[in-house]
């Protein structure tokens, strides 16, 4: 889908706030309701929009180690990756898991409550993960910028 500069303008919006009224989203995008909410079904169907989520604080929810974490398989075929991502899905403590060119197979991204929590997910669900024959992890002291995407402003052209 070719995103034009109001459906760039409905994105941003609902970037900073995804539970705005469609009347309201319609008055900040320059569009009556029913075009608006037409653009966003559209958007919506096409897949540009893939869902709408709550953002939860880590800190609330106790969560306040952030473990940046290498993996290494011991071989990269097809089974061997379908394994170890069929593994990756099924482990609630995983925030982000991704495929990786380079010197490791897998970058992944957990949250913890304490580093007693952390070695207990280490040995009892990486570590026993199939293929993983190499494990480094990094701990972030803060988090300087998050977000899931970047910000859809950046695709306008002056």
């Amino acid at each position: 889908m070719n995103l034009d500069p109001i459906d760039i303008s409905i994105l941003k919006e609902l970037q900073v706030e995804a539970r705005i009224s469609n009347i309201e989203l319609a008055d900040r995008v320059g569009l009556s309701p029913s075009a608006c909410s037409r653009r966003l079904d559209q958007l919506e169907k096409s897949g540009t929009i893939q869902g709408y989520q709550a953002i939860i604080s880590n800190e609330v929810l106790g969560q306040t180690v952030n473990a940046i974490i290498h993996i290494t398989l011991d071989g990269q075929s097809k089974a061997h990756l379908a394994d170890f991502e069929a593994a990756a899905h099924a482990c609630p403590y995983i925030v982000a898991c991704f495929l990786m060119s380079g010197e490791f197979d897998y970058l992944v991204r957990i949250n913890a409550r304490d580093m007693i929590e952390f070695e207990e997910i280490h040995k009892n669900w990486l570590s026993t993960m199939p293929g993983v024959v190499r494990i480094q992890s990094s701990f972030a002291m803060r988090t300087v910028v998050t977000r899931s995407n970047i910000d859809v402003s950046v695709l306008q052209k002056p």
